[in-house]
């Protein structure tokens, strides 16, 4: 027979709308005497919404207004229809009268291939946005699946328009940052995250944008705080500045 889970390790997992109802009603009885629980639940609810509220990829515009917009730079010629002689038969056709089919079918076919190299192109363009969205939704997963963990922790900074949470599990050795509002990073800077080990700084992965969030890469393995730095872009194998802000894994 199963043991009844520890309330009070259920914070997560009920923000998150992940308790069958037989626990979540038990756990609803415990959290309206319990100030601690309230507390966390309501961190745990703050971090999803921005979870949800993280960065998403739009697909590029549709084939069929790239073909629309370039049928508009194709010259059409007009039929030729030449005048009539005094017999009421047309004068003989001009050698340019005579070519117009053939240059039409040149025109077709230099469309055709434009057109060609632009769906060559959007189609490149479509599978990096598809795998971009594919990242970004896995990505999204395994936060939430951090954030259910039973010994799930949370942590938040702020600081002026920014504001920065921390998720982690020491039981999983993982931990997840998710950010809103930091500054927009001049071209060719990224912002860097990294485990503090008491003094010494270890990668844990990067940030490009301001917002979002982040599955951090490595271990805990016993580090005492998240640091972030702005470093160029591709990282920095050291911090190569003070750190803008830290948030403790306690």
């Amino acid at each position: 027979m199963n043991a009844a889970p520890d309330l009070h390790t259920l914070t997560g997992a009920y923000a998150a709308h992940a308790l069958p109802d037989e626990e979540r009603l038990a756990f609803e009885r415990h959290l309206a005497q319990c100030p601690a629980c309230a507390q966390e639940v309501a961190e745990f609810e703050a971090t999803l919404a921005r979870l949800g509220s993280a960065e998403s990829t739009h697909v590029p515009p549709a084939l069929k207004s790239r073909v629309m917009a370039g049928i508009g730079d194709v010259r059409q010629l007009p039929p030729v229809t030449g005048p009539t002689g005094p017999t009421g038969r047309p004068w003989r056709t001009s050698h340019l009268a005579r070519q117009w089919p053939k240059l039409a079918l040149a025109a077709c076919l230099a469309l055709a291939t434009a057109l060609g190299a632009v769906a060559v192109q959007q189609h490149d363009q479509a599978g990096r946005a598809q795998a971009q969205a594919s990242r970004l939704r896995a990505e999204q997963a395994a936060v939430a699946s951090l954030l259910t963990a039973p010994d799930a922790h949370t942590t938040t900074t702020v600081s002026g328009s920014a504001v920065a949470t921390l998720v982690w599990s020491t039981a999983r050795g993982q931990a997840a940052f998710l950010a809103t509002g930091m500054p927009v990073l001049p071209q060719g800077r990224t912002y860097e995250l990294w485990f503090d080990d008491s003094g010494t700084m270890r990668p844990a992965g990067l940030l490009p944008t301001g917002h979002g969030q982040l599955l951090l890469t490595g271990h805990i393995n016993g580090a005492v705080g998240v640091g972030v730095t702005q470093e160029p872009a591709g990282g920095s194998a050291r911090p190569t500045g003070q750190p803008l802000m830290l948030l403790p894994l306690t």
